[in-house]
């Protein structure tokens, strides 16, 4: 016998729809479950969205699924990966989680959602704007938890030039090297490997104050991105151009003697 889907769990069948529900309250705090159903993490994670639904009523959640008449919605927050989970207040961005991290999710949710019994006005604590994920300390509040301070743009652009000098060779890719989680990323390894270049990488899926912040600091809207000696080199379109064009080689050509 199957489970009838909380009332509160809807499943968007078009743009106008999408539209009509988030702009039907704006103190509202939505999920947008970004899915497709080719996608094995999905299955997982369908079931752990349904449990979040069931546990905050007052809570929306609007799965999306991954289909080319959704392709506007898609756009518009930038989904390039499923699954991919929005928080919502509004149509003001609190969290984001990309990939099928239940703890995450369910952690942003217990942080921004209002309980079975919460009131229907917000509460001092959820008119707070939302930390980002990477936070410091900066003290406690009246009820004695620990208040976290956003990090500065300053602090998060010196940290990015430290993650970029952590290595000759770095790629900022979507997943790792021996688990890539898009085409594009798992090509740009390919290439690395097959020409012998010892390099170090990073997962901006498992920070999106990084994932953000590189595509502001580098100028280049998408990943994966290579830097070599600190210095940001391109995309993946760039690393196969210099590939063929033989600048690659010149270029590891330089690593190798600054090691």
């Amino acid at each position: 016998m199957s489970v009838e889907a909380p009332s509160n769990l809807i499943d968007v069948s078009s743009s106008s729809q999408f539209q009509s529900l988030l702009s039907s309250d704006l103190n509202r705090v939505s999920v947008l479950y970004f899915w497709a159903s080719w996608a094995e993490p999905c299955k997982a994670m369908s079931a752990v969205v349904r449990e979040i639904a069931a546990k905050y009523p007052a809570l929306m959640v609007l799965e999306v699924e991954r289909q080319q008449d959704m392709a506007d919605i898609a756009e518009t927050f930038g989904i390039e990966a499923v699954p991919t989970f929005i928080l919502l207040r509004g149509h003001t961005l609190l969290s984001r989680i990309d990939g099928a991290d239940a703890q995450a999710l369910t952690k942003a949710v217990a942080q921004h959602a209002p309980s079975k019994s919460a009131p229907a006005a917000l509460s001092k604590t959820d008119r707070q704007p939302a930390p980002a994920s990477n936070t410091t300390s900066s003290g406690m509040d009246v009820d004695g938890q620990e208040v976290e301070e956003e990090e500065s743009k300053e602090q998060l652009f010196a940290r990015l030039q430290s993650l970029m000098s952590s290595a000759p060779v770095m790629l900022f890719m979507k997943g790792t090297p021996d688990v890539p989680r898009c085409g594009f990323s798992r090509t740009a390894v390919g290439i690395l490997r097959e020409k012998g270049v010892r390099f170090g990488s990073f997962d901006i899926l498992a920070d999106e104050s990084v994932r953000s912040g590189l595509k502001e600091l580098n100028e280049w809207p998408t990943f994966p991105q290579l830097v070599v000696n600190s210095e940001f080199v391109g995309g993946l379109d760039i690393l196969k151009e210099m590939v063929t064009n033989g600048e690659f080689e010149d270029l590891m050509k330089e690593v190798e003697g600054k090691e």
